[in-house]
């Protein structure tokens, strides 16, 4: 049983969650749907982190046409995974408040038109890579959207509370693409920012999850605030935290960063790591997700990872 409920799950289950089909919809709703099945947000985090990445690579300013083709190849390989996933998650989706304005649920566009759209982007963001940037940057990109596919949409999502901890790491990928992109092969210091995102995506997605718990739990959705108390959700946002802060300063000895970034890692990180503990603490003090505020972290780790890898593409611009 959920640790929110049956009365939850019922709750999301019911009412006006299934939103009924549009008596009409012209074609600037239906562009906007085919956009909106990309997740346009989500395409705006990862190439936040592909983009720092290749002026890492280069140590300076990457050449523009190389820089256009990584980011057309790939923001259209995210889209192609989002526009895919959406297809999935459709029964899901319905019965959500956070996901029930898409495309699917809304009948705007229809399941068969959605995976068509997704495969076409797939196959756009491949060819895109593998003639404009190198044949590893494009089997990376590909590894990425079948990860998130199969082994987090298809496999790990509905079964297991650790369903965004290996899940997210189809989201790490793109630190390895934008190295590659420059420098045709891997390295450490691209494996290091990996594993910043990696241990970054928990805080960040479980604090967007105690906002939307209820909504998890009428699909039976494991998410781990789903399934465990507030206070322990809190106590694992604050030690993944702590991870991604300390693994952020690896990349000064295997990357040999200067003070910029050395500076911004430090401050990002203390604030970063205040936010969490202060959502432990109002977690450890009230079970109301309004209470604890946890889109204050959700926002705040946005800011953290943006920052961050602007660092990351500036250091080296400042010597």
């Amino acid at each position: 049983m959920s640790y929110v409920g049956q009365s939850a799950r019922a709750a999301a289950a019911s009412g006006d969650a299934n939103s009924p089909a549009p008596a009409h919809a012209g074609l600037r709703d239906v562009v906007a749907a085919y956009v909106g099945l990309t997740k346009p947000r989500v395409i705006e985090l990862l190439l936040l982190t592909t983009v720092p990445v290749m002026f890492a690579a280069e140590g300076g300013v990457p050449a523009l046409g190389l820089v256009v083709a990584t980011v057309v190849g790939g923001a259209l390989s995210a889209g192609s995974a989002s526009a895919l996933n959406c297809v999935w998650d459709r029964d899901i989706d319905e019965q959500m408040r956070r996901t029930r304005r898409r495309a699917l649920p809304r009948h705007i566009v229809s399941p068969v038109a959605a995976t068509i759209f997704g495969v076409v982007l797939g196959v756009l963001a491949t060819v895109i890579l593998l003639v404009w940037v190198n044949a590893l940057s494009a089997g990376l990109a590909l590894a990425a959207e079948a990860f998130y596919l199969v082994v987090y949409t298809i496999w790990l999502k509905r079964r297991t509370t650790q369903n965004i901890v290996w899940g997210g790491l189809a989201g790490c990928f793109p630190a390895l693409i934008g190295w590659t992109a420059v420098t045709g092969e891997l390295a450490w210091p691209p494996v290091v920012l990996f594993a910043v995102v990696f241990f970054w995506t928990p805080p960040h997605t479980w604090a967007l999850a105690l906002r939307y718990r209820d909504d998890y739990a009428g699909v039976d959705v494991p998410m781990l605030p789903v399934v465990a108390p507030p206070a322990v959700v809190g106590r694992q946002i604050v030690l993944y935290t702590w991870a991604t802060v300390a693994t952020s300063f690896l990349l000064w000895p295997v990357a040999g960063t200067g003070l910029v970034y050395i500076v911004a890692a430090t401050l990002l990180g203390a604030v970063f790591i205040a936010e969490a503990h202060r959502l432990w603490a109002k977690s450890r003090q009230t079970e109301n997700p309004a209470l604890m505020d946890p889109m204050r972290l959700f926002h705040v780790s946005n800011l953290y990872l943006a920052l961050l890898f602007v660092a990351v593409a500036v250091d080296p611009l400042l010597g």
